[in-house]
């Protein structure tokens, strides 16, 4: 008898979850927001994997698994610097583009993997087409909303900042050529759940937003610097304004799940 009242009381559970879940989505698409992921499969999404070819999705790295998007690493025997991009299948200009993203504990990171991987992943934007980038290219050109978590040392460790493989941005009022730049971000431990947000408008201005918080603001991206290698030369045009590119989520060595992916295209 006990068995039968929990399974009903499960089954209840998961009804009213799934219904929520539906009328959340619905309210969504009535306000304008579209979602970028289905729940079941990475339909509209591209896989790019370092030594790999853009389409291939080496040890399923990245997974449609319990409405979420999983980047995990159970199928490598070693990392090699498989740094990896999903990509969304359409170019964007001007967007406000909201998600969820959680950080698996420091126990789950490949530990052949760079040090500054633990606890790292991010949201890539204004990206190239990853169809541009040859089988060894590391990083795709392209501005990156770096997402991070704390560590066991306790201390602070900042999330929503902007880092810019084979890219600058103008901070401040000026042109800033350093690869990262933290945010004025609270530091949030592995294993909850955190809501960001992207606002882009072009190349004019570009907001980062944690947990409703505005935490950092720069504009002008443009194709410059380095830490992008083995491009094809014709993408990295020195100079040239980021008007528009892919979106991406990171995988680079450490496991992170992301949920709830809505964007709502800006005039």
């Amino acid at each position: 008898m006990f068995s039968r009242y929990f399974f009903f009381a499960i089954l209840f559970f998961i009804l009213i979850h799934a219904g929520c879940s539906t009328s959340r989505h619905r309210a969504a698409e009535q306000e304008g927001w579209t979602s970028l992921f289905n729940g079941r499969n990475l339909d509209n999404w591209m896989v790019k994997i370092h030594h790999h070819e853009t389409g291939d999705n080496y040890a399923r790295t990245f997974r449609a698994e319990d409405g979420m998007i999983k980047v995990r690493y159970d199928g490598y025997d070693h990392f090699n610097e498989r740094y990896g991009h999903l990509y969304y299948k359409t170019p964007l200009s001007h967007y406000h583009l909201k998600f969820e993203y959680r950080f698996l504990p420091q126990s789950e990171w490949r530990t052949d993997a760079p040090e500054y991987t633990i606890e790292n992943s991010g949201i890539m934007y204004h990206s190239q087409d990853p169809r541009t980038m040859p089988k060894e290219q590391d990083w795709p050109i392209s501005i990156e909303m770096q997402l991070l978590a704390g560590l066991s040392d306790g201390n602070p460790r900042t999330t929503g900042n902007m880092c810019s493989p084979g890219t600058h941005i103008f901070y401040q009022g000026k042109l800033d050529t350093r690869h990262c730049i933290n945010s004025t971000s609270k530091t949030y431990p592995p294993g909850q759940w955190i809501r960001g947000e992207l606002i882009v408008h072009g190349d004019s201005l570009i907001t980062h937003i944690i947990e409703g918080d505005t935490v950092m603001q720069y504009s002008k991206p443009q194709i410059g610097g380095p830490v992008v290698n083995r491009y094809a030369p014709d993408q990295k045009i020195d100079g040239k304004p980021l008007t528009s590119g892919y979106i991406a989520l990171q995988s680079e060595g450490q496991p992170i799940d992301f949920r709830n992916i809505y964007l709502k295209v800006l005039k």
